[in-house]
């Protein structure tokens, strides 16, 4: 190994466009997975009578819930994106050089749906 290469647990790969995208990759799985115990729960509000689910869907119209729905909607976009980044990088032969740009798109798409997700909500 050359003294200037970096090897792939050095803490200095940190600075790398594919290792952040793995880390939002990462986090957007785990809070979606958070997310749906709460949902099946909320759903299930729906079985022990209509006065149960109104107060959860009045609860709904708080703006703090409001914005974790926007916050959903942008994890849903930034994991799907990743995850297809992924595929295309393994099974579509992508080149590194292209892993940037592809990092970059699914970024931006992800914030464009996170974005016109929220000014439907208004």
């Amino acid at each position: 190994m050359s003294a200037g290469a970096i090897r792939r647990n050095d803490w200095r790969a940190r600075g790398h466009a594919g290792w952040w995208a793995f880390a939002v990759h990462r986090l957007s799985g785990l809070g979606l997975a958070i997310f749906l115990p709460a949902h099946f729960l909320v759903l299930g509000q729906a079985l022990t009578g209509a006065a149960a689910l109104d107060g959860v869907l009045a609860w709904t119209e708080m703006p703090l819930v409001k914005a974790s729905e926007v916050a959903l909607v942008f994890l849903l976009a930034v994991h799907l994106g990743g995850g297809l980044r992924l595929l295309l990088a393994e099974f579509g032969g992508w080149r590194a050089a292209w892993q940037p740009a592809l990092i970059t798109a699914t970024g931006g798409v992800a914030v464009s749906c996170a974005l016109l997700f929220a000014l439907n909500l208004v």
